[in-house]
């Protein structure tokens, strides 16, 4: 993380900034996120991310009047600035103080929700591919954080650490009815006999804004492309396997159940590389 960070649109020290301790985000994590790249200095498909960010907080019921999505476009584009980032990613987090609860300050602030903007350096995926495992644990379909990016992160972090604990880079994620739902924090695509694959997002996959751009890629390149539900036997047999994200990108997965995967130039994943990339140069910085 970047030594400077944007609280309520007031740049501060990351060392001395203070938020209030008892609020519904403190206690109960309510509250959601986004992460999204930055390029050339330039905050990468920030509509995209405020949509589903304020989409996000209505529906866990987060009151965020006064943040719109010039005002905190604004605020990420003058942090960028402020720390100086040409290639990084920056996190905008809504930081709910009231909103029902069993514990509640008396004295209720006038403010509804902090709004917090940090900024660090990019994600590399390894040059020679990621390794993958699959997580032990499982995503609920029946919680209504399904499908959420909420501040309850701690289950994502938990499987990333397990994973790694292994040596591996990132784990194939299920849900409660043993099917493919993501990797721990990323989307997930593999292409078997020239069609791609990801999970639906009834599955409780995150909607991801890199997902959207593959899904998309894939569609201009005329690569089949099915959204389903699938099982690792799906998975297993599948000729490439990448993980998506905002900060990786695309990223081949080159280890996988005792398989190795190559990356040849006409592989599907290095044609959704390559035409992400551009779309990064020169697409919507906005």
């Amino acid at each position: 993380m970047h030594p400077v960070i944007s609280l309520n649109r007031t740049m501060v020290e990351a060392t001395k900034a203070r938020i209030a301790a008892v609020t519904s985000a403190v206690l109960y994590g309510r509250g959601v996120f986004t992460t999204l790249a930055i390029y050339d200095s330039k905050p990468f498909l920030w509509s995209k991310h405020w949509q589903r960010l304020s989409a996000h907080a209505a529906k866990l019921g987060i009151d965020h009047t006064g943040c719109t999505e010039k005002s905190v476009g604004e605020a990420v584009t003058k942090l960028i600035a402020v720390n100086q980032v040409k290639d990084g990613r920056a996190r905008v987090t809504m930081l709910a103080r009231s909103a029902g609860g069993f514990w509640k300050a008396k004295l209720q602030s006038t403010r509804k929700t902090d709004l917090l903007i940090m900024t660090g350096d990019a994600h590399r995926a390894p040059q020679n591919g990621l390794s993958l495992a699959v997580s032990p644990y499982r995503i609920s379909t029946f919680s209504p954080l399904a499908g959420i990016k909420s501040l309850n992160y701690l289950d994502h972090v938990l499987s990333k650490e397990e994973a790694r604990s292994r040596d591996f880079d990132e784990a194939v994620v299920l849900n409660e009815r043993g099917e493919i739902v993501s990797g721990t924090t990323s989307n997930i695509f593999w292409a078997s006999n020239g069609t791609l694959h990801t999970p639906a997002l009834s599955t409780g996959a995150l909607a991801g804004i890199t997902r959207e751009c593959v899904i998309d890629i894939a569609d201009k390149h005329f690569i089949p492309l099915v959204e389903g539900v699938y099982e690792m036997a799906d998975l297993v047999d599948a000729d490439e396997i990448f993980l998506t994200s905002s900060g990786i990108g695309v990223a081949p997965v080159t280890t996988f159940d005792f398989r190795r995967y190559s990356v040849e130039p006409e592989s599907i994943v290095n044609i959704i590389r390559q035409a992400f990339t551009k779309l990064t140069q020169v697409g919507d910085q906005g």
